[in-house]
């Protein structure tokens, strides 16, 4: 009998717990042939959300809690909870029941059908700020743009994991990241799953807008180099620029006298084409960090996804 685990980071989710939990072990047990266990990731919770999970991990061996010492923020308590994994696959839930769990056995049929991953893709959020919307549109637009890979817009860390990317994902240890980048990153055979986001069942939002836009800064910093780049191709840009109008200027002075320039036109001239040589070096100097950062974060070379023989 295959094992499944549904991992759940839990940060001030007492009041959704109870319900999370009825709600999903309502549809696990419905489900032939598999056996689930229930892995939540207290990731320094100030409310009651541990006296909580403690009592129901005392009534259900199934459930599993590891609690973190702080609050070390949603990704690294996600990176937690999949290292401690010894089973076939995981879903990946959040605890507010904006996942809702009637798609696990979709999951569970799509990866019986072979998929390694199976994602979900929100088609609608009920009662999304505007803010929030163009955020999240611009934000996949500007990555898809700079970075080597494309990221489907709008999915979710609702998703199924099979082993094999349970195992690969145990080895990126990066300490700024976003998890469904990285498995994005990764490959696999992949499928995605429609779904619309319901509001929460309880409580607030814990994704302040700080910390989003600090999400998607160390995701656009982790799985591409255009940043580092950026000063160097404005560099390369000044200088021709200048260097052009410099020559004209040069040219118009001794042949053409099409107007005249006087002598701060041309310090102003030299001064602009000059920066442009400087941030133009400044581009080639952070070619130079950037592949010292790859090598840093030690990402796997590659990943093998099936051997025979």
């Amino acid at each position: 009998m295959k094992k499944v685990s549904i991992l759940v980071p839990v940060y001030n989710e007492g009041d959704n717990l109870f319900t999370f939990f009825n709600e999903v072990t309502k549809v696990t047990s419905q489900i032939a042939n598999y056996e689930f266990e229930y892995v939540f990731v207290d990731d320094g919770s100030r409310d009651n959300s541990v006296k909580i999970l403690e009592d129901l991990a005392s009534k259900n061996k199934k459930v599993i809690v590891l609690e973190l010492s702080r609050n070390f923020g949603k990704e690294i308590a996600l990176t937690a909870g999949i290292d401690s994994l010894k089973t076939d696959a995981v879903i990946i839930m959040d605890a507010d029941l904006q996942h809702p769990p009637k798609y696990i056995p979709e999951f569970i049929k799509h990866w019986e059908d072979g998929f390694e991953i199976v994602a979900t893709q929100r088609v609608s959020i009920q009662k999304q700020p505007l803010f929030r919307k163009l955020g999240s549109y611009f934000f996949y637009k500007i990555l898809n743009f700079i970075s080597e890979f494309q990221t489907v817009p709008q999915t979710t860390d609702f998703r199924l994991l099979d082993k094999i990317v349970i195992e690969a994902l145990k080895e990126f240890r990066e300490r700024n990241r976003m998890v469904r980048g990285l498995i994005d990153w990764m490959g696999f055979k992949k499928t995605f799953i429609p779904f619309e986001a319901p509001e929460r069942f309880a409580g607030e939002a814990r994704y302040s807008y700080s910390k989003l836009v600090r999400l998607a800064v160390n995701s656009m910093t982790s799985f591409s180099l255009f940043p580092l780049r950026l000063a160097g191709y404005f560099g390369i840009l000044i200088s021709t620029v200048f260097g052009c109008l410099f020559i004209f200027m040069v040219l118009n002075s001794l042949f053409l006298h099409i107007t005249v320039f006087s002598a701060l036109s041309y310090v102003i001239v030299i001064n602009s084409f000059l920066i442009g040589i400087v941030l133009s070096c400044l581009g080639l100097i952070a070619l130079y960090i950037g592949h010292i950062y790859i090598e840093v974060i030690d990402r796997p070379l590659y990943i093998v996804r099936k051997k025979k023989n």
